[in-house]
């Protein structure tokens, strides 16, 4: 994967009280099975934006993502054969365009682990005119607080280099992003944005314990 420009160029609660009487109200026992148990709360990135990136300054460049952790679901024998806890599913696309040239990339999202109002995911490229099928990009997001804008970040461009991997042209090559691999969000969201939902990572399934070996 060459490294290039274009395609690389995104409770309040209310509380009713009640008028207090000299006598209280009595208190009704609420059977088992009606109470219902809300189910956990997944980590989640949303949005759709475009950018201002310092290299292409220019330039239009638009991310949207839909991805939503689903821990576990993709299994990785030998090692990992329940998955892991921050496998994910979903959608990033991206468009680069300068002039009447655009670079574009449909992905699938493969993780997602939060920390805040930050995200960062990755996705496997399944249709580009300007990066490999079964490339893996790596996304950071940053959702803005108190008038902050949001922020995004990506694997190429100006990070994810090895300086030793060069190709036959004396190019360098990107090496590949590991799951859940991406930078700090060092761009600045100028139109849309992103809505991040935090989640803690669920703790991985009990191995079983190795048989003993008997001498």
């Amino acid at each position: 994967m060459r490294i290039t420009t274009i395609g690389a160029t995104a409770t309040a609660v209310a509380v009713l009280a009640s008028p207090i009487t000299s006598t209280p109200a009595p208190v009704l026992a609420v059977p088992a099975a009606s109470v219902v148990s809300k189910p956990a709360k997944a980590a989640s990135v949303h949005g759709e934006a475009r950018i201002s990136y310092i290299e292409s300054i220019h330039d239009d460049i638009r991310f949207t993502i839909h991805a939503e952790q689903t821990p576990f679901t993709r299994p990785m024998p030998p090692t990992a054969p329940e998955g892991l806890s921050t496998d994910a599913r979903g959608t990033l696309k991206f468009s680069h365009s300068r002039g009447e040239v655009t670079g574009w990339a449909e992905a699938t999202v493969d993780c997602l682990v939060t920390s805040g109002r930050t995200a960062t995911l990755t996705a496997v490229v399944t249709k580009s005119n300007v990066e490999e099928p079964g490339a893996r990009l790596g996304i950071s997001v940053q959702q803005g607080g108190k008038g902050e804008p949001d922020r995004l970040g990506f694997s190429w461009g100006v990070v994810n280099v090895d300086p030793e991997n060069i190709d036959e042209n004396g190019q360098l090559v990107r090496p590949q992003a590991g799951s859940c691999m991406a930078p700090a969000p060092f761009t600045t969201v100028i139109k849309g944005g992103y809505k991040v939902i935090h989640a803690e990572i669920t703790k991985s399934p009990t191995q079983p314990e190795p048989a003993p070996h008997h001498s």
